[in-house]
């Protein structure tokens, strides 16, 4: 009788001590997934992981950090999403729309962290900055698309009809076509728009736009044409139409003019987020965060192949200007 009473207490010390290990070994983790490799999330994720990193936050020392992307695959993001919440991570980081969609829809209490996002309200995340659920938070990303219109309308002021292309499968593209189609009309623009299904479908579709005569293309920012913008640059300066861009790196992937934001800016401020909340901040109580430095990006070379070139002026006012004699391969 001694012995097995002697059993039974070494195997409860053991049983005590190995979940005191895995409690001390318990390491806080961030879930972060995004819809694809646009170079717009791809710049936001690497902020994130800085402000991270600045802050002393370290994936595989005292924080661990699971990055996915959905590939483009609406479908994948919710499983991704839904995924984080049966590994019960700690914070879930949501880089685009549909991801932060898709975590919404999971019903969880885990708090939710997103980026890039052109308007969180739209999903449910709450009523205003103050005012959304106790459990989310973020940065939001609404493209400056009116002082786009205007820059345009200085650039080009007899131009009076403008091509986009929009994804019907993302809100955000159908949220960024409305506001294009607003504004538009107090600069005396008309807009044309055509869908895109994919990204394999970009050229045809582009082509096709640029049939209708449009005066320039005034492309909204979306996930699926933003990876593929490249394709989008060949078609403008193939037909000699100037192509204005959503993100201000759209510059380096043929667009003659940008506005818009740092998304490595973005990525950070979310970091900083992911830092309140990691030390004990309740996302209920941090106001949504939103973007208000405009950056205006030019590049020489491609307007110069779109067929227009910038006043000395519009020059001055830019905040990057890729020069006439350089290649975009070129450029870094």
């Amino acid at each position: 009788m001694p012995s097995k009473r002697l059993l039974c207490l070494l195997l409860a010390a053991a049983f005590a001590f190995s979940a005191c290990r895995e409690k001390r070994e318990r390491v806080y983790t961030i879930g972060l997934f995004q819809i694809n490799e646009a170079l717009t999330l791809q710049e936001v994720r690497r902020g994130f992981l800085q402000a991270l990193e600045d802050h002393e936050l370290r994936d595989g020392v005292n924080i661990r950090v699971k990055i996915r992307n959905a590939a483009g695959d609406v479908v994948q993001a919710h499983r991704i999403a839904r995924e984080f919440v049966r590994e019960g991570v700690d914070l879930i980081v949501a880089l685009s729309t549909p991801c932060l969609q898709a975590a919404l829809m999971t019903n969880t209490r885990t708090p939710i962290l997103f980026s890039s996002v052109a308007n969180p309200y739209l999903l449910g995340a709450g009523r205003s900055a103050e005012e959304h659920l106790e459990h989310v938070t973020g940065v939001v990303s609404t493209a400056p698309i009116r002082e786009m219109l205007s820059l345009i309308r200085e650039i080009l002021p007899r131009a009076r009809r403008l091509g986009t292309l929009y994804t019907p499968t993302e809100l955000n593209s159908e949220y960024y076509l409305e506001m294009l189609r607003r504004h538009a009309v107090e600069f005396g623009f008309e807009v044309s728009v055509m869908a895109v299904g994919g990204p394999t479908e970009i050229p045809v579709v582009a082509q096709s736009l640029l049939n209708r005569k449009v005066d320039a293309l005034s492309q909204i920012s979306d996930n699926t044409i933003n990876a593929s913008f490249e394709a989008l640059g060949r078609i403008a300066e193939e037909n000699t139409v100037p192509l204005f861009g959503g993100f201000i790196r759209s510059t380096r992937l043929g667009a003659c003019a940008a506005l818009g934001w740092d998304f490595s800016k973005m990525g950070y401020r979310t970091g900083e987020l992911a830092v309140r909340i990691r030390r004990g901040e309740s996302p209920g109580r941090i106001p949504i965060q939103s973007m208000n430095d405009i950056k205006l990006s030019l590049n020489e070379a491609a307007a110069a192949r779109q067929g227009l070139s910038f006043s000395m002026d519009v020059i001055q006012r830019a905040d990057e200007v890729i020069a006439a004699s350089l290649s975009l391969k070129h450029e870094p």
